[in-house]
């Protein structure tokens, strides 16, 4: 079993940074992949970001690329989501999720494919 416990979310202005922590327990982390979504208010959750075992391979969503960097240390069982230039739009509670596959295909895009969540973190992004 996997358990993952995210941190790091809080409050900041648009165009500011956080970066967003997913703490693993567990030995078989570090060859699961693993990912990020969101879910704003009223809205589904959302496909944010995505990482292979080895972080050699990433995927990340439209609206994130170029400001969002997911990247992990498995030696910490750790993954991380740093955000950039945040916008209000980014405003969600962020959850990690694990998968019992190492690789990414392209059920990495779909909640359903994640076999472990954690609890989330709010992020909220002031205009």
């Amino acid at each position: 079993q996997v358990q993952l416990v995210e941190s790091g979310g809080g409050l900041v202005q648009a165009g500011g940074s956080l970066r967003l922590s997913c703490a693993a327990s567990g030995r078989t982390f570090s060859s699961y992949a693993t990912a990020w979504f969101r879910q704003a208010p009223g809205k589904e959750r959302e496909f944010v970001a995505a990482i292979s075992w080895s972080g050699g391979v990433s995927y990340y969503a439209d609206s994130v690329k170029g400001r969002f960097t997911i990247s992990r240390d498995n030696a910490k069982n750790t993954v991380y989501l740093q955000m950039n230039s945040l916008k209000p739009e980014d405003t969600a509670v962020y959850y990690c999720a694990a998968a019992t596959s190492a690789w990414l295909n392209s059920n990495a895009y779909t909640g359903g494919w994640y076999d472990y969540w954690g609890q989330g973190t709010q992020v909220t992004v002031s205009s």
